[in-house]
């Protein structure tokens, strides 16, 4: 239903008023705006790498211009100024000589001898008498304003009828007399004058260029990034294959693309690793899980009695703890290589742990037909977790039995002098050479141990143990078998300061 308003609609006068309020505080917005972005702009610049290092360089060739042309004033207009007061101060030290021996008789003559023999015509000379009249020089007047013995005056004079610029100093006589004795800096201060629009120009050249260097400072550092920054935003969108190139100059920008495609190396490594890793736990842990599944399934559908089903529970339980027996290494190793367990580290005696691993070992060794031989000396000194050693040399005697065939020899043997070498060597297949760089990826295992029960985690563990010490692993032919070379450090890395 429509109504007519007989003054005008009210909702019409109401939204023209608030679009005249709106429109001064949408441009207020907008100007806003535009100062933020500005300002943004001026702060991206500054944030800029290549703006930054190209004012320095252009702020270090200025600083440098600037003493240069500081020395180059010194040492021109300085050197003639100090010329013309040496110069002075020798012509009034030999008229108060000529004062003392024969005083105005003397000093007179000499006055007007040495302003005719002035071949520059620049010397300046007034001696007056205790009135300040004139007896002799090239000055009508004595000038206002010298009134001090022994100071510098740079004053305008009027010599025989030309104005000029004179450096003077002034010397008092006995008797009331006093001498004026200077040099007309006119010709002097031109040549400074001109001296000084050298340098100026000179300077003015100095900073174009400096501005232009620093254009090119700029120009060369963000082309020696720009590889750097594709590369990186090529690698940010998945495209792992690309590097820096590099421009074999061995500057520093070569040492830091040469930094940078190593981490790629390192993290493409890391991630195939990781891949790796995921789909040997989805490949080895299937196999149980779908094994114990399908026993319960079956003793759930086909199970007489409880005895029945208990049956299939416990040898479900069996395929389980072996999968939690996998998770359990995989932290282990996670842990390990995190560092997590250096805390732990101290001196300790690796001998009687390597004595109560052969006894323990022994015993297995016997059942399966093998003989497992120790050599060790009495005492052999190690540093680190004493823990994660005897783990990790329990892991290495554990595979050589495991792989040995019956009447085969196993020998464990403890030696080393600045690292703690243990070595396991056993007769059993071995490792093909081509395997063994791989033999300590987590989950790896050869095609001769694929029959034989495990998870292919044990050398990984080993690799982690001895990686946390600063040790290493090393796989060696035994002909027939493998050697094991386990090393860890003897002392500590650093030794402790004295508290």
């Amino acid at each position: 239903m429509a109504f007519d308003y007989p003054f005008g609609d009210p909702r019409a006068e109401l939204a023209q008023r608030q679009a005249a309020e709106a429109e001064p505080r949408t441009a207020r917005l907008a100007a806003d705006g535009g100062a933020e972005a500005g300002w943004r702009s001026n702060r991206w610049v500054l944030r800029s790498a290549g703006v930054r290092f190209a004012m320095l360089y252009a702020a270090l060739f200025g600083l440098s211009a600037l003493a240069l042309v500081s020395f180059l004033w010194w040492a021109t207009a300085g050197l003639l100024d100090r010329q013309v007061d040496a110069a002075i101060r020798a012509d009034a030290l030999g008229l108060r000589e000529q004062w003392e021996e024969g005083g105005l008789t003397a000093l007179v003559p000499t006055i007007r001898d040495r302003l005719v023999e002035n071949v520059d015509d620049d010397a300046v000379y007034l001696l007056v008498d205790a009135r300040l009249h004139r007896l002799a020089g090239n000055l009508e007047h004595w000038p206002t304003g010298v009134t001090t013995t022994g100071e510098w005056f740079e004053l305008p004079i009027e010599r025989e009828g030309s104005r000029s610029l004179a450096r003077v100093e002034r010397l008092d006589l006995q008797g009331g007399s006093h001498l004026l004795v200077g040099r007309d800096m006119h010709v002097r201060a031109r040549l400074r004058g001109l001296l000084t629009d050298a340098l100026l120009w000179a300077l003015l050249v100095v900073i174009v260029l400096g501005a232009a260097g620093a254009f090119v400072v700029r120009g060369l550092f963000q082309s020696s990034l720009a590889d750097v920054s594709s590369t990186t935003k090529a690698i940010g969108a998945g495209d792992l294959t690309r590097r820096v190139p590099v421009s074999r100059r061995g500057d520093e920008f070569d040492h830091l693309a040469e930094t940078i495609n190593d981490m790629l190396d390192r993290i493409t490594r890391l991630m195939g690793g990781v891949r790796q890793v995921s789909n040997s736990i989805a490949h080895d842990l299937r196999t149980p899980i779908t094994r114990a599944r399908a026993r319960l399934e079956d003793a759930a559908l086909h199970a007489k009695g409880e005895i029945d089903l208990r049956a299939a529970v416990e040898r479900a339980l069996v395929d389980l703890d072996g999968i939690v027996a996998v998770f359990h290494a995989l932290l282990r190793i996670a842990e390990i290589e995190a560092g997590a367990r250096r805390s732990a580290f101290a001196p300790f005696d690796l001998a009687p742990v390597l004595a109560d691993l052969t006894e323990l070992y022994g015993a297995v060794a016997e059942e399966r037909g093998l003989h497992l031989q120790l050599v060790c000396p009495d005492q052999l000194p190690a540093f680190g977790d004493r823990e994660l050693i005897q783990q990790a040399v329990a892991n290495l005697v554990d595979n050589a039995i495991k792989f040995s065939p019956p009447g085969g020899l196993i020998r464990l043997d403890g030696r080393g002098r600045n690292m703690v070498q243990i070595v396991v060597a056993d007769q059993g297949p071995g490792i093909p050479e081509e395997d063994r760089r791989r033999a300590t990826d987590r989950f790896f295992r050869s095609e001769s141990a694929r029959a034989t029960p495990g998870s292919g985690l044990g050398l990984a563990l080993v690799q982690a143990v001895a990686t946390l010490h600063g040790g290493d692993l090393l796989l060696f032919d035994n002909n027939p078998g493998l050697r094991c070379f386990l090393t860890v450090p003897r002392h500590p890395p650093f030794p402790k300061k004295a508290a």
